[in-house]
């Protein structure tokens, strides 16, 4: 039942630690500095758990072979590779909070080296990825392959005072680049940043509107449902025309090297002043359809966005400590089963 939270004193980590021992699992948390990892652990009353300090992760995971580890120290398209792969022998397993197109394909293609070890690797272990692929698998439970799936995710979430941070600012800049993707003919194809704006009446009689977004929650959709027909979109894409119209242009800026690496320091520096959620609820939305005109559509409620992504997590590392996943690397519902998100708060129902 030995959890590593790598990145244990940021907010991310410092969450998913308590949620860990709150769930019967012995977090262990790791990170560069030892001061200030004692110092998260007795901020959070977690004063008698080990703290592991290193510059060498993949190296001290490969001799210390914990069950389980927990990536959230951001990077996941150059970090979760390296140490996914010191995990697997011995059979460890391994979880991280990637919910971008470049990250998530890259530990993916990792299944069949971590099914041979008898380790299980997740990717995408939060709202987005979850929210949505949940309600699809639930949707698509007895069915033949549908033809068409779309999938939105609307978060909500309190926003607290302090930086943005490098690894949020990273996944933002990652998603402007890579520009608008789809799936047709089961392939992934390029679109306009920012498609498919649409308008959502939530089933709590709250409004939000969302557009097409490159993130993880389209792949998730597409692997769940074997659709070749996939359109995602994200309540944090923006919908306005003007701030639509100008997105290319700030995709190809991004794309000089100086210019992004630039943009991730300043995003990440910017300091967010506390505000509470707009809304009481997150939802994730997917409208399935079959060859024959079938259609059903599903709905996933949570609460604030990242209490439901750090509660997912810490769920998957303790399921994975007790032995429940199956071995190979997969997205969280592929892994665990849609009520993985029941478990972490959710609530799942079709219309």
């Amino acid at each position: 039942m030995t959890i590593w939270i790598l990145g244990a004193t940021g907010r991310t980590g410092r969450e998913i630690a308590t949620r860990v021992a709150a769930r019967g699992g012995t977090p262990v948390l790791v990170g560069r500095n030892a001061d200030r990892l004692r110092k998260t652990a007795a901020d959070l009353g977690l004063g008698g758990v080990e703290v592991i300090a290193t510059d060498d992760l993949p190296g001290e995971i490969g001799r210390r072979r914990p069950a389980v580890v927990v990536n959230t120290i951001g990077g996941y398209a150059e970090t979760a590779v390296p140490i996914a792969r010191a995990c697997l022998p011995g059979g460890g397993h391994y979880v991280d909070l990637a919910n971008d197109l470049v990250a998530m394909p890259r530990l993916l293609a990792l299944h069949d080296e971590a099914a041979a070890a008898g380790s299980t690797f997740v990717t995408g272990a939060g709202f987005g990825v979850l929210g949505v692929e949940a309600v699809v698998a639930r949707l698509c439970a007895d069915r033949v392959t549908p033809s068409r799936v779309r999938v939105d995710a609307l978060p909500s979430v309190t926003i607290e005072g302090g930086p943005l941070g490098e690894a949020l600012a990273q996944s933002i800049v990652s998603g402007l680049t890579t520009g608008g993707l789809r799936f047709e003919n089961g392939r992934m194809v390029p679109t306009r940043p920012a498609a498919d704006p649409r308008e959502h009446a939530l089933p709590d009689g709250e409004k939000a509107k969302s557009a097409g977004a490159p993130t993880g929650e389209l792949l998730a959709a597409q692997l769940s449902s074997g659709a070749p027909e996939v359109v995602s979109t994200s309540g944090l894409m923006p919908t306005a025309p003007v701030l639509r119209a100008v997105l290319p242009l700030i995709r190809s800026l991004l794309k000089i090297g100086a210019l992004r690496r630039f943009a991730v320091r300043r995003l990440g520096a910017i300091e967010l002043k506390p505000a509470p959620r707009p809304r009481e609820h997150s939802w994730g939305h997917a409208v399935v359809t079959w060859a024959d005109g079938t259609t059903r559509e599903g709905w996933l409620r949570a609460g604030d966005a990242m209490e439901f992504t750090t509660s997912v997590t810490a769920e998957t590392a303790v399921r994975l400590a007790r032995g429940e996943g199956r071995a190979g690397a997969y997205t969280p519902a592929r892994a665990l089963g849609p009520e993985l998100a029941e478990a972490a708060g959710a609530t799942i129902c079709q219309l």
